[in-house]
């Protein structure tokens, strides 16, 4: 086993929809793996480092998403595991140990090591959390050692980061008995809209506000019973689950896109804080303003159009919403890897009744129905964007709404322009 620090889903359970059925398929997909999460999560928390225990494919892959440049130095790398690894020729323990002393002398700043598995260490049954337990001893309290799986035999694309939280939530401090209800808002966000979001909560009145994950990884917020935590992404569920077994309950919202969705998310934190509706509304009215006035600059090219979502990043629901609530698109169908029934009940609700909601994929059968429904626009993943443009259908990579900045009353404009880009384009090239 080697390490290149040079380089930088299996079906969930099945959820029911009261309002609206649902069509699930479990066949082949098309989602990157929950090693891409890393991409996001090593810029978010800037003393953290992630240690992929896998193959050099997981390296590729890393060093492909992130864009790395061969003589930067990220915050993640991968372990390369070797035939002999594979093969059983070497104890896999002792070399991860190897491999992990050598990191953490050459890189004092770590404060926080991930260990992440992927399908070559779930394969050969590598026990990271037993790995992640005995490290931990050694070197806490300078480092401490975590693991999680970004494996795409247990996780889709998104789903790395659920599993990088929920690895956080049993080391967060417990909240003092005696100690004023507070606010966590839960998801990695952009700096600069988490700031937005603070800023707000701010100017709403709420005094006690943590953010998970922290841009520090070991400076956690507290939680317990008197903690209300309110989701910025829809794909947390097994954080949610790990959150609600510390105590804190959760903050039930449309999520923050466009002005529609983060007017109903800051007013439900408002709600649960007993914050005045009216100071509610004259802190929002600003940003709803501008926002509302963003999004019409998109809405010519989107209003009347239909859409389709194959399923990728779990965001596929509340941007659907927002697309048919804000801009007046019709969504045909909205497929997305797992549809978490109570988290997106409200956003399920605003859908048209004659929209196709699909949880999981089978490819064969997604694409005869978008050849049968002929969309305008189809959201999509990368390996299937050119074919479909070549088969003459418009298309959006989804993989951009993951790494863009889209939450808030001042990314809405972007948010909404993301989806308009290709319409106008395939006007332009139209003859």
């Amino acid at each position: 086993m080697s390490v290149a620090t040079t380089l930088p889903g299996c079906d969930a359970p099945q959820a029911q929809s009261a309002a609206k059925p649902v069509l699930r398929e479990r066949g082949q997909r098309e989602v990157f793996c929950g090693l891409t999460g890393i991409v996001w999560l090593h810029r978010k928390m800037q003393d953290a480092f992630f240690l992929v225990v896998g193959s050099r494919t997981c390296a590729h892959l890393l060093q492909s998403a992130a864009g790395v440049m061969i003589f930067a130095e990220p915050r993640f790398a991968t372990a390369i595991m070797e035939e002999r690894d594979l093969a059983g020729m070497v104890d896999a323990q002792d070399e991860l140990d190897r491999v992990v002393t050598r990191l953490l002398e050459r890189r004092p700043d770590i404060k926080t090591l991930f260990l992440v598995g992927s399908c070559p260490s779930e394969v050969i049954k590598l026990d990271l959390a037993k790995a992640a337990e005995r490290l931990g001893a050694q070197y806490m309290p300078r480092v401490r050692i975590l693991n999680y799986s970004g494996s795409g035999i247990e996780t889709t694309f998104t789903q790395g980061e659920d599993a990088c939280l929920a690895a956080l939530v049993p080391v967060m401090p417990a909240e003092a008995e005696a100690a004023p209800k507070q606010l966590l808002m839960v998801g990695a966000l952009p700096d600069i809209v988490e700031d937005q979001f603070l800023r707000l909560l701010g100017q709403l009145g709420i005094e006690h506000v943590g953010v998970l994950p922290a841009r520090n990884a070991r400076d956690l917020p507290p939680v317990g019973p008197n903690t209300r935590y309110i989701l910025a992404q829809p794909f947390l569920s097994d954080t949610a689950m790990a959150l609600e077994g510390r105590g804190a309950t959760r903050i039930n919202a449309l999520f923050p896109f466009g002005a529609e969705g983060t007017s109903d998310w800051l007013r439900a934190i408002g709600r649960e804080f007993g914050i005045d509706s009216a100071h509610v509304e004259a802190v929002i009215a600003p940003g709803r303003e501008r926002a509302a006035r963003a999004i019409e600059h998109s809405k010519a090219a989107l209003q009347g159009k239909r859409v389709t979502f194959l399923p990728d990043s779990q965001l596929e629901v509340p941007l659907a919403r927002f697309l048919h609530t804000e801009l007046g698109m019709d969504p045909v169908e909205v497929g997305t890897p797992y549809l978490h029934a109570s988290h997106c009940a409200d956003e399920v609700a605003l859908l048209p009744e004659t929209t196709r909601i699909s949880e999981g994929q089978h490819v064969d059968n997604q694409l005869d129905r978008v050849r049968s429904d002929k969309p305008d626009l189809i959201v999509c993943g990368l390996g299937l964007a050119n074919p479909l443009e070549a088969e003459g259908f418009t298309t959006k990579w989804a993989i951009e709404l993951v790494f863009s900045p889209i939450h808030g009353f001042d990314q809405a404009g972007d948010l909404a322009e993301l989806f308009a880009r290709p319409m106008r384009r395939r006007d332009r090239l139209e003859v």
